[in-house]
């Protein structure tokens, strides 16, 4: 169970996010001032009242006590609009800001971080706790600070008005804290539990509606229905304890409280009907008993909502200090000796090399380290040339363009480009230097324009189109409804498989990139898409250095090498008959797939 203390350091890292606004927070800081003392002063204008108006039986008096309390009134107002608009503001500001942040941090991670977290839980992150955070800075914090500088106002003013009734009032605070720091605990640590739960529903009906055509291919709505329903009845659950608690707080405070200010009218009247004090002195101190007992209340109500912010500061904390593997682009501290950035394209290492070299490579995923998906990998690739991977699944062939791309460092050896270790390089330039045609390509929910300038952002109209021709995607594309302004859908849906593989090769085609990467770029296609897809490669190949994965060994028959890995490890290379003669596994998966593995059909690759 974390104590009060850890609460409070954990929501002290919000700091860094409140401090640029400095002149925000200091001018909401006055206002807030005033408005407590205003407030304060209410209770002399009570005791004019009714000392000076009613006990008294002057009219001219009592006129000048209501002014006196309308005055004061109005400059609470003033006061309050003004508090009130600049931290809701400091509060949206913040959370836009730790927004942005917590999603800067996220898309730089090591892709082994969303092997092990969820991405509805990344987005619960992002909004329902942000958004928490927003009502706690922009609403319950300012309530906070209100209370306090309430708080301790009236008991000075008590301490004036009379001394006896104040000691009574100083014994019985204590008592009424003692339960808002117990159950503060607890709310706290029901407050992390519920935004857990709240992130496990989003997550869960995220992934359902993602995959909303399989789960209705198989009739599965009802079960679904009902899992979900368990998911929300679970959060639920944790809802109503963490809200039990803080209503049983809030009961048992204002029990207190009142029947502490009972005690002391009691006391008060006694005094009063003796003479040892006067009815506005009391109806003063009753005034000011009241504003602490409202005090304590808001702050007992308030404290629970500020454990509640400590979870979700707790959860955007972690994520802004998860540690990112692989340095994000443009943002490595330059070391002596490093270049900071290479400014030649990468055409082979200054020797005369080969552009992509790989030496002695062994690399185990985070999330499998007892199980080696490269052993001690040797290749070189030279400038120009198409090299095909062929092999069973789990062979090390996508691990291979999970490492050219840095997506990961290998445990053991190095990879060079152009002669040059690539954990060297600043990872934005070398990305740059390579494109990736996957086999179910990465459409986003915007238009064309937007989809095909993803790899260049600066590309004009003209090349845009240009690319979309050579892809062989120009005519489909203006028979869309808007053309290259027509939206694709999420995830592309409204077009089909051949369509978005032509997209992703115009992409391709518009970034330009120096080293090619294709996996399985053409093997969930029919024949006509196929056709269409495979002249776009040809037209993509031309002058790059191309590897190529695939399973079906009709498309990399023309490709200048053919290596042939197993259990992250490369058997067998050269051509296609070399290989019928020389390695056992690429004859038998020939035999599977040819029924004359010798005369294997065409290809356009």
């Amino acid at each position: 169970m974390n104590s009060p203390k850890k609460s409070l350091s954990v929501l002290l890292q919000l700091w860094q996010f409140v401090i640029p606004y400095q002149g925000t927070l200091v001018a909401a800081g006055v206002a807030l001032v005033l408005t407590a003392a205003v407030t304060l002063s209410i209770g002399q204008g009570v005791r004019l009242l009714i000392d000076e108006g009613f006990v008294a039986q002057s009219a001219e008096a009592l006129r000048q006590a209501v002014f006196f309390i309308i005055g004061l009134a109005l400059l609470m107002a003033v006061g309050t609009f003004t508090r009130f608009y600049l931290v809701s503001w400091l509060g949206e500001r913040v959370s836009a800001d730790l927004r942005k942040a917590v999603f800067n941090h996220v898309v730089c991670l090591h892709p082994s971080y969303f092997e092990s977290n969820r991405s509805g839980e990344i987005m619960s992150r992002l909004t329902t706790d942000t958004t928490l955070l927003q009502t706690i800075i922009g609403s319950s914090f300012s309530m906070a600070l209100r209370s306090c500088l309430t708080f301790v106002g009236a008991l000075i003013l008590l301490l004036v008005t009379n001394l006896k009734l104040s000691l009574m009032v100083l014994v019985c605070v204590p008592l009424v804290l003692l339960p808002v720091l117990l159950y503060g605990r607890r709310v706290r640590s029901l407050s992390r539990r519920s935004q857990d739960s709240i992130a496990d529903v989003g997550s869960y009906a995220g992934e359902i509606i993602q995959h909303i055509k399989t789960v209705q291919s198989y009739t599965r709505e009802a079960q679904e229905q009902a899992a979900f329903g368990r998911e929300v009845e679970a959060a639920f659950a944790v809802a109503r304890q963490r809200v039990r608690q803080r209503a049983l707080l809030i009961a048992v405070v204002i029990l207190m409280v009142f029947g502490a200010i009972t005690g002391m009218l009691w006391v008060g009247g006694t005094d009063m009907l003796a003479g040892r004090m006067s009815g506005g002195e009391l109806g003063a101190f009753v005034f000011y008993a009241i504003m602490m007992a409202m005090a304590v209340a808001t702050l007992s109500e308030v404290y629970g909502e500020l454990q509640r912010a400590a979870g979700a500061t707790e959860r955007l904390i972690g994520l802004l200090n998860e540690r990112a593997e692989i340095p994000p682009p443009a943002l490595m501290e330059p070391q002596e000796g490093r270049p900071e950035r290479p400014q030649a394209p990468a055409t082979g290492s200054p020797d005369g090399g080969p552009v992509l070299a790989l030496e002695q490579v062994s690399f185990h995923y985070p999330s499998r380290p007892d199980t080696a998906a490269l052993s001690k990998l040797n290749l070189e690739i030279t400038e120009g040339q198409s090299l095909a991977l062929v092999g069973p699944s789990g062979a090390g062939k996508s691990t291979l363009f999970e490492l050219l791309q840095r997506f990961y460092d290998p445990q053991q050896g190095c990879i060079r480009l152009g002669g040059v270790d690539i954990r060297e390089l600043d990872t934005g330039w070398l990305r740059q230097q390579i494109a990736v045609v996957p086999q179910q390509p990465a459409l986003f929910t915007a238009d064309v324009w937007y989809n095909l300038r993803y790899g260049k952002p600066d590309a004009s109209d003209e090349e845009v189109i240009a690319a979309a021709k050579a892809a062989h995607a120009h005519d489909f594309i203006c028979a869309l409804p808007q053309g290259y302004a027509s939206h694709l859908g999420e995830q592309g849906t409204r077009l089909s498989g051949g369509q978005k593989q032509r997209l992703a090769i115009a992409r391709a085609i518009l970034k330009d990139p120096r080293i090619l990467l294709l996996d399985e770029a053409t093997s969930a296609l029919d024949a006509e898409s196929e056709h269409w897809v495979q002249q776009a490669l040809v037209e993509l190949m031309k002058g790059r250095t191309t590897l190529i994965i695939a399973h079906r060994l009709a498309t990399v028959l023309h490709a200048d090498r053919t290596l042939v890995m197993e259990g992250g490890k490369v058997v067998a290379q050269g051509t296609h008959r070399e290989l019928l003669a020389s390695s056992p596994l690429y004859k038998r998966l020939a035999q599977l797939q040819f029924q004359d593995p010798a005369e294997p059909g065409q290809s356009a690759l």
